[in-house]
């Protein structure tokens, strides 16, 4: 863990001081210099001597060298919001011939620091006061850059604050320099200040290599400071489209190293996450932000509903906390937890509490799917359009499209002829209703032509059908496969063959097999087996080329290929005997 910086803090962006008497009191009391020019009118000399002038006066007045006057002065023209001035001024200092002597002297003078007492160190070389002030020109004259619109500039002279502080401490800095905190304040700043501009100027690498160069090592940032680096590079991996994978002498660090910007973002906001948790820093809801799109995206469901239950009470309450683990469970596939959770809300621990619409939707569109839940689907439902009616026409909607599935599924599942009836009734009601306040849904019309055809209504099923294809641009290989069936319903077997070949041409090599196989069932019906046999070998050929790009599989053998080779088979010997063949014959 790195050590928190104490001592007090130096701003550089304070006000301007009323005379440069004070700047140089405040600035050399710790040397044992004292002004001795306060009957001088600086300010007369400042605004109407020109700049060598001024720095002469500093000079003579303070006892300055030329590099340190151009700091001092350079700083209030900075402060005064003069940046073109200010930068007229530190360009003077020739920063390059001066980096090898501060960074000597910094090392020096810290390394004198640990010895005894009773030893004698020389004094040679700069002070660490005038590393300081020379740190802050340099910082200045970036931030005076920036202003004037010259960011990668400022970049390339920020970095030099940071190559002549790591030149003096190779292997970071792993205790507090007290006596020091105006260097390490400017060293700090400038760690936090070099990754922005590069991301300025449009060059992210060299801004992800920055984030990277400050964490690598101990700075001795405080903890606050330290989150922040770690949270914006983690967003910058994650947002910034930019694949920076890590230095290859980083390797050494063990097999747990991240090998692309996904997993090194997920491993900084793991980091983040158990300090929140720990209280090293405090809540930040954009650590869980991120970390909910980077899970998200990697399909890592759980460990985002851990981290989700690991958070404390009181950020979320608990209808919050309950919807938000059942996104992470539902999308993980554990829908009887998901729907578990979202009970919870509907129950009459949170009668008194506003009602929590998204989680009556979301339970309303999970039991939609699992037809056995139908019934506790119908209540999400009901619970939706009774808080929506008059108020959100489109949550309405979608309530009336979940509620129409899930009586419809509850048709099927009852075993009474009324029940079934008007459970079939209210069904296409709700769905029709759904469809005169979502329009633009087409989910609600591939809903209605399936019900419909489920009931035998093919007339509205095809319409229905065909509107859907129609909202999706023909993209959908269910919508392709519903408007076969229906065709096929109606006897018009030639039609749907021409649909599913359509669809064929149209869709995926995922989609391929289920309508291949489709094709095949249409091909038998219209008694062509010799085209059948041609259709299931061409399916078999693209079931062997999928299995010889994968792994070895049992479970994928005896789901996929078995099957079609079972139906192979069956056709192939009723054709070879020349029988009377049948669809019923065929188990598919």
């Amino acid at each position: 863990m790195l050590c928190a910086c104490s001592g007090e803090q130096f701003k550089f962006e304070e006000p301007a001081p009323q005379s440069p008497e004070s700047l140089a009191t405040r600035d050399f009391s710790a040397s044992g210099l004292s002004s001795t020019t306060g009957n001088l009118d600086w300010e007369s000399k400042l605004e109407d001597a020109q700049v060598d002038e001024a720095e002469s006066t500093l000079k003579e007045a303070l006892s300055l060298n030329y590099e340190e006057a151009r700091a001092l002065l350079g700083r209030l023209e900075y402060q005064r919001g003069n940046f073109d001035a200010a930068l007229q001024v530190f360009q003077g200092i020739n920063v390059r011939t001066l980096s090898s002597r501060m960074s000597n002297s910094i090392a020096e003078r810290t390394r004198s620091r640990k010895r005894s007492k009773g030893e004698n160190v020389l004094a040679a070389g700069m002070s660490l006061h005038s590393v300081s002030l020379l740190l802050e020109a340099i910082l200045l004259k970036a931030k005076s850059l920036e202003e004037l619109g010259r960011v990668e500039e400022a970049a390339r002279e920020c970095k030099m604050i940071l190559d002549i502080v790591e030149s003096a401490f190779p292997y970071g800095i792993r205790e507090s320099i007290n006596e020091d905190f105006k260097l390490l304040e400017m060293f700090h700043k400038a760690l936090e200040l070099l990754p922005k501009l590069w991301i300025e100027s449009g060059f992210l690498d060299e801004a992800i290599t920055a984030f990277r160069r400050a964490l690598v090592k101990p700075w001795c940032l405080d903890p606050r400071r330290l989150a922040k680096v770690q949270k914006d590079l983690a967003a910058l991996l994650l947002y910034g489209g930019v694949e920076a994978s890590l230095p290859s002498h980083f390797k050494s660090w063990g097999p747990a190293f991240p090998t692309n910007n996904m997993e090194e973002s997920i491993l900084l906001l793991f980091i983040l996450a158990q300090k929140i948790l720990y209280h090293e820093i405090e809540w930040d809801p954009e650590v869980i932000d991120h970390l909910t799109f980077a899970l998200t995206i990697s399909g890592q469901f759980e460990s985002l509903a851990d981290h989700v239950e690991q958070i404390l009470p009181g950020i979320y309450n608990r209808a919050e906390r309950w919807y938000f683990l059942a996104l992470c469970y539902g999308a993980a596939g554990q829908y009887e937890t998901a729907l578990n959770l979202l009970k919870k809300v509907a129950g009459s621990s949170e009668a008194k509490c506003k009602p929590h619409l998204a989680s009556f939707l979301l339970g309303a569109k999970l039991c939609a799917e699992d037809s056995k839940q139908a019934r506790q689907g119908m209540d999400f439902a009901l619970k939706v359009i009774d808080v929506s009616i008059n108020q959100n026409e489109h949550l309405l909607g979608e309530a009336h499209k979940f509620l129409g599935v899930c009586y419809g599924n509850a048709a099927r599942m009852s075993i009474s002829d009324s029940e079934r009836s008007s459970f079939n009734r209210e069904s296409l009601n709700s769905l029709n209703h759904a469809s005169s306040i979502g329009t633009w849904d087409p989910e609600i019309k591939f809903n209605l032509g399936l019900e419909n055809a489920i009931q035998r209504n093919l007339a509205s099923a095809f319409d229905n059908t065909m509107l859907y294809s129609e909202m999706t641009a023909t993209s959908s290989e269910r919508g392709w496969k519903l408007l076969a069936l229906i065709l096929s319903a109606e006897q018009r077997l030639r039609d749907a063959e021409d649909i599913v070949d359509l669809a064929i041409d149209e869709s995926g090599s995922i989609h391929q097999l289920e309508l291949l196989r489709l094709k095949a069932v249409l091909q038998i019906a219209q008694e062509q087996p010799k085209q059948a046999i041609e259709t299931y070998r061409i399916l078999l050929s693209l079931i062997q080329a999928q299995r010889e790009r994968c792994e070895k599989n049992t479970d994928y053998e005896v789901r996929i290929l078995y099957p079609y080779v079972d139906t192979l088979y069956i056709i192939h010997s009723n054709f070879s005997h020349n029988s009377e063949f049948s669809l019923f014959n065929c188990r598919h």
